[in-house]
């Protein structure tokens, strides 16, 4: 087996690799005038099994474009060097939010990031929690794996101060599934006395509306689950929401943090917020505040790649609650 991790991934590459006890492949990657890239693996790949973990959002000096495309194009030199099975891992999949079209004549994104995927030669893709899991299991013809959030989270609520009942809080209709998911996450590890709850939104052209707020949330500690935070706009919106019904605290969780540079502030210094949980599927983050916790996805993407090599059993991370970690960057590094 052969494991590399492109820029942007080190990092999160480099504790998968710990976990996992191999070694990071060594590959080169270089940039070239008017912005054309190169990226080649320093070792032969050929008859091996590799597996690329690669950083997917935007940030610093390359988008999401430049970041997929030179992907796809390290997964498809590796095809073509006779790689015997290629994986793309990417904890963190864009475009999936455009599985489906809302207005005439929109594109499908989602599934056209699957077709391109997979004219590159890839074999199998793996990501942490798809914003649609339909849309990304359909978009794909070649097998894929989704590695799911939700026991993270319950073992970190379950950890938390018990003081007062739990609910969870879905902030948009399109959430309510994946709340739901961790409602019945916490019930399957003893959390008792867990509420549910959600917020209608809509969004049409930039323009968000919707007021109905559906559970009952006084005197409980609340938690909002969505699958990523960009601007923190959704999260303080459904955070307001719970404090003005009654809510004693309010936690948002969230898989990916896409941060702008502007919503860490926001979020910190929002009275309506107690505290922000994400994962590292989007390093890097900034840690200015203690409302930021950091959940680590390397003994999750570990035990992912050990099950689909094929070589010895591999635990899954225990059901306990995970420690926070804080990473030293800033945003747009």
């Amino acid at each position: 087996m052969l494991f590399f991790t492109l820029q942007g991934a080190e990092d999160l590459g480099q504790r998968v690799a710990a976990m996992g006890g191999w070694g990071v492949a060594p590959h080169e990657e270089r940039d070239f005038d008017m912005g054309e890239h190169k990226g080649r693996p320093l070792v032969d790949p050929r008859g091996h099994d590799v597996f690329v973990l690669a950083a997917l959002h935007g940030g610093g000096a390359a988008s999401v474009n430049d970041r997929l495309i030179r992907a796809m194009f390290f997964c498809a030199a590796c095809r073509d060097l006779g790689a015997a099975r290629v994986s793309l891992i990417a904890p963190y999949l864009p475009y999936g939010r455009k599985d489906r079209r809302t207005k005439d004549h929109d594109p499908l994104s989602a599934r056209y990031v699957a077709q391109a995927v997979e004219a590159m030669g890839c074999d199998q893709i793996v990501t942490v929690a798809a914003h649609n899991l339909a849309g990304f299991e359909n978009a794909f013809r070649i097998p894929t794996l989704h590695l799911a959030t939700e026991a993270l989270f319950a073992a970190l609520i379950a950890a938390d101060d018990k003081a007062a009942p739990c609910v969870v809080l879905a902030p948009d209709p399109g959430g309510i599934k994946r709340a739901q998911l961790l409602h019945e996450a916490l019930q399957a590890i003893g959390v008792g006395d867990v509420g549910f709850a959600f917020m209608d939104k809509r969004r049409s052209a930039g323009i968000v509306s919707g007021s109905l707020f559906a559970g009952d949330v006084a005197g409980a500690r609340v938690y909002i689950l969505d699958d990523m935070i960009c601007g923190g706009g959704t999260i303080l919106r459904a955070a307001q929401a719970a404090r003005a019904h009654g809510a004693v605290t309010v936690h948002a969780l969230a898989s990916h943090g896409l941060f702008t540079p502007q919503a860490i502030t926001r979020l910190s210094q929002d009275d309506g917020l107690d505290a922000l949980t994400v994962t590292d599927s989007a390093a890097p983050f900034v840690q200015d505040t203690p409302k930021l916790r950091v959940v680590g996805l390397a003994p999750m993407i570990a035990a992912a790649i050990a099950r689909l090599h094929g070589g010895p059993t591999w635990p899954l991370p225990p059901a306990s609650a995970p420690q926070p970690r804080t990473l030293p960057f800033a945003p747009g590094q």
